[in-house]
């Protein structure tokens, strides 16, 4: 277990039952994993309750699952070296503007996807979270549009994060193209919206409650665009929208290029695929649920009340640059917001309470640096392509063990080693 125990300054708790790694490289007093490497999934409960809230399914499971060191392999990432961008039939700016993002190789997945993609292909793919899968479809998509501007793409996301994700990924790699992007999002003037749709986009980036209300409002045709992408499916048929989604579909030209993207394919998924994909090539670099690159580890809570010391302790050591705190409620978020911020720290919140424009604000600071630790509820849990984020701590349990894969998600990204900690009430 995580031993926050050197560098304190503003308190000296000593753990009496603070845990170190037994020989066996295990933590003092706790069984053994059941599988080498691998995680003991809970039996989950939708009953669990306690003071009359709901409890997070995790809560008594096996703390071994919180518990995994980073088994890094370089190999997939080394077999690239052979393999750069200008071995792909791209236009020559817009290999320069990959090159200034800082793309050296292609990561497997844009490895594999960018040549059928390029060659008309429908495609799947099957990705873990930060493999790179936005600039896999976004690169030959930029590439064919720039060939024939009469082409446009209708990119469908389940997030407001991931739109605005995608449509800056566009701007870096379309520089100089005469290119132009807008998104259609909740929670911003829809109104807007529909005034920067009739200038003819070349890309569209839609979540989908937005998406849906500006066709019936005439606003949007989908039998205009001849390139669709579905990104992060799983997700959009985990919050509801499967519906909405048939619903595109049935709108969609019949002959179009259909791009899919998603970590899992249930039966649900499976359903929507018959519709969607003509003949596709499947792409799948997805090994297990948690990233290799992530070294997870937990946190003994010593009592509720010294919870955030311990925490503090944490976040001052060395190493822990840029840190992602989840939470599992919005009061408590901004209580701990105000708080870290009272003890000196450069800290930011985003949670369902906030404008639109004030979680972009603070996500902006983090990317850029100017906050150290970014606190969020699951709303930010998924989308989220931040750079070089060191660690992430759960600070509150997930609701499942499907939120905490895609929590972790946000470090360890593009072949890098992160960091993962989750505080543990005994």
């Amino acid at each position: 277990m995580y031993n926050n125990t050197r560098h304190r300054k503003r308190t000296s708790i000593r753990h009496s039952g603070s845990y170190n790694r037994s020989p066996n490289g295990f933590p003092n007093g706790s069984a053994k994993r059941s599988f080498r490497g691998g995680f003991q999934k809970p039996a989950f409960s939708s009953n669990n309750r306690r003071g009359g809230q709901r409890r997070s399914q995790l809560e008594g499971a096996d703390i071994n699952m919180f518990i995994n060191k980073s088994k890094k392999d370089d190999s997939e990432f080394k077999q690239n070296i052979i393999q750069t961008f200008e071995n792909f039939n791209l236009n020559q700016t817009l290999k320069q503007n990959i090159t200034n993002k800082g793309y050296l190789e292609p990561t497997p997945i844009q490895l594999q996807a960018i040549n059928s993609i390029l060659e008309g292909r429908d495609v799947i793919g099957l990705a873990s979270t930060g493999t790179g899968k936005t600039a896999a479809f976004l690169i030959p998509l930029i590439h064919k549009i720039y060939l024939d501007r009469n082409q446009r793409a209708l990119v469908v996301v389940p997030t407001r994060e991931l739109a605005l994700q995608i449509q800056e990924e566009f701007k870096d790699l379309s520089q100089n193209m005469n290119l132009f992007s807008t998104f259609v999002i909740g929670g911003t003037n829809i109104q807007r919206q529909i005034r920067d749709l009739r200038r003819n986009p070349h890309l569209v980036i839609a979540t989908p409650g937005r998406l849906k209300d500006l066709i019936e409002r005439r606003a949007i045709f989908l039998d205009d665009f001849s390139n669709i992408v579905l990104d992060e499916v799983d997700l959009m048929v985990d919050i509801g929208f499967i519906r909405d989604v048939k619903f595109f579909i049935s709108l969609m030209p019949k002959i179009r290029q259909s791009l899919f993207f998603s970590a899992t394919i249930s039966s649900k998924i499976q359903e929507i695929l018959r519709y969607f994909v003509t003949d596709p090539v499947t792409i799948s670099t997805k090994k297990q649920d948690t990233s290799e690159n992530v070294d997870q580890d937990v946190v003994k809570v010593i009592s509720s009340e010294k919870k955030v010391d311990q925490l503090h302790d944490i976040l001052i050591k060395d190493g822990f640059n840029k840190v992602l705190i989840f939470g599992k409620t919005k009061h408590g978020i901004e209580k701990l917001n105000k708080e870290l911020e009272f003890r000196g720290f450069k800290v930011g919140a985003i949670h369902g309470n906030k404008r639109q424009s004030q979680r972009q604000r603070v996500l902006q600071s983090f990317k850029q640096n100017e906050i150290q630790i970014l606190l969020a509820t699951d709303v930010a849990s998924r989308g989220l392509d931040i750079d070089n984020v060191t660690h992430v701590i759960n600070y509150d349990l997930p609701q499942t063990y499907k939120d905490y894969i895609h929590r972790i998600g946000r470090t360890g990204r593009a072949g890098k080693t992160g960091f993962a900690l989750t505080f543990v009430h005994f």
